[in-house]
């Protein structure tokens, strides 16, 4: 798998032409972990050769607009904490403070949780769970600005109830506080399906911040984590991994997607290493290589089944209306990083098993 990973980083081309956005910003954490747990070089060499190049003059990001007010740009921002931590270079600083001046005037719903983008008004949706709390957090404990902290923390938290689906046991890809959206059931504000890469992010997203925080800060969040990956354990598949429509096995056109997949065995691994999920790991991590990687180092790999993109509303044409029909007729594509940027923190965390103090891993 490393050389795999090393490859993949030497060949890969910016997501968005060059653009700060989250999905480089999920190698350069995938990255990030895989430097953390063996102390190779190659990885961090990656990190930098990779973001100097969207890092301009006075620490601009390439493409970036704070005004768009879009969760997903900030999540690229964990990179340069790390950076700035390994490297003390004090431009990667001054360039995560442009993203924690976004969120400082970030639109919020009324309960007190950035909206998903400016373009999704009173929308919160669990991929922004993952986007921003993490790096509010990493900057709020490196600053020393404890509000920050808190206010990261208070927001998951509401988020968390405000999309807990009780039938189901799992969260709604988003809610819709004001109950505008079509796709938004008229009482929850719900989403109608489970996508099983939104409750990645999500289980993404807690299991991060629980390592950040620390036990006793995150003793608040801790009992629906270890409700969610217990639920998420009860939906993998027999063959090891997670369907696209998470929990309807009968759907038609339903199938198993491996960035998801990569995402849920991720937050299993390290929700086990966290002390969060007592569930057996044996044969997670194996599985999921054996069931979404296929090629050899002569051939090249490919890991397949992985989801492009979906979302919600109108976008190019076609309304997105979160249902399960929605999910499942999405386009896949080969080698997406949004599948193997989670199969490297999934690689990482069995190889990392040291301890360290949570400013240490900001």
């Amino acid at each position: 798998m490393m050389e795999f990973f090393d490859r993949y980083a030497l060949a890969h081309q910016p997501y968005k032409n060059g653009n700060w956005c989250y999905e480089d910003g999920l190698l350069y954490r995938g990255l990030e972990c895989l430097h953390r747990a063996t102390g190779e070089g190659r990885w961090l060499d990656h990190i930098v050769r990779l973001a100097d190049a969207q890092i301009g003059a006075g620490a601009s990001l390439s493409g970036y607009d704070p005004s768009d007010y879009n969760i997903d740009n900030v999540m690229a921002g964990r990179a340069l904490l790390y950076l700035y931590t390994v490297t003390g270079d004090a431009t990667y600083w001054t360039a995560a403070e442009r993203l924690v001046d976004q969120l400082a005037t970030h639109p919020r719903t009324q309960s007190g949780v950035y909206w998903h983008k400016l373009r999704y008004p009173w929308q919160v949706w669990l991929d922004g769970l993952y986007m921003g709390p993490p790096f509010q957090i990493g900057y709020g404990l490196r600053s020393g600005q404890d509000q920050l902290v808190a206010d990261s923390l208070a927001q998951v938290s509401t988020a968390l109830d405000m999309t807990y689906v009780p039938e189901t046991g799992l969260y709604a890809h988003a809610v819709d506080e004001a109950r505008k959206q079509i796709w938004a059931h008229p009482d929850t504000g719900h989403t109608e399906a489970h996508w099983a890469r939104a409750i990645g992010w999500l289980a993404m997203g807690l299991v991060d911040i629980a390592e950040l925080v620390g036990r006793d800060r995150f003793a608040p969040l801790k009992d629906r984590t270890q409700a969610l990956l217990s639920r998420i354990e009860q939906l993998r598949q027999p063959e090891g991994l997670w369907l696209q429509v998470m929990d309807q096995p009968d759907l038609a056109g339903n199938y198993q997607e491996s960035s998801a997949s990569a995402m849920c065995v991720y937050a299993l691994l390290k929700g086990k290493n966290l002390g969060l999920w007592n569930g057996d790991v044996e044969g997670l991590l194996d599985r999921l290589i054996s069931q979404t990687i296929t090629g050899d180092a002569h051939q090249g790999w490919t890991m397949g089944n992985l989801c492009h993109v979906a979302g919600l509303g109108f976008y190019e044409g076609r309304y997105r209306d979160g249902s399960a029909a929605y999910y499942v007729s999405e386009t896949l594509r080969d080698n997406d990083i949004k599948g193997i940027a989670p199969l490297m923190m999934a690689v990482a965390t069995t190889l990392s098993k040291a301890e360290a103090p949570a400013l240490a891993r900001v």
